[in-house]
């Protein structure tokens, strides 16, 4: 595998750990995640950095093995770009069901 793409994936890697590990400090749940601005901030920074990263896979190689990583990409845009368009709901969702998968796959890869 290409050094760069390598070095993306543990970027990637390193960014759901982060996320993961806010959840040591403050409790999982929705009501904690909504009502900590911080926390609300700090999780979509690290969703910025997955979506880069995946956007610079992407780059290099077009049809990188990664499901929704097109996905990943316009969230990190939404983010940046379409910011009072977010919902908390959604952040939540992405939180729970699809950075776990993610995180496998990425595991996958980098094995």
């Amino acid at each position: 595998m290409d050094e760069r793409i390598e070095k993306w994936l543990l970027d990637i890697l390193s960014a759901i750990d982060e996320i993961e590990h806010y959840f040591d400090t403050y409790p999982k749940s929705f009501h904690s995640f909504q009502s900590n601005i911080i926390l609300r901030r700090a999780i979509e920074r690290n969703l910025e950095i997955i979506g880069e990263a995946m956007n610079r896979i992407l780059v290099r190689e077009p049809d990188f093995p990664i499901g929704n990583a097109r996905r990943i990409v316009g969230l990190r845009n939404q983010i940046i770009h379409a910011y009072d368009n977010i919902s908390d709901e959604n952040i939540w969702a992405i939180i729970i069901n699809h950075l776990p998968k993610l995180k496998a796959e990425v595991h996958k890869l980098t094995k």
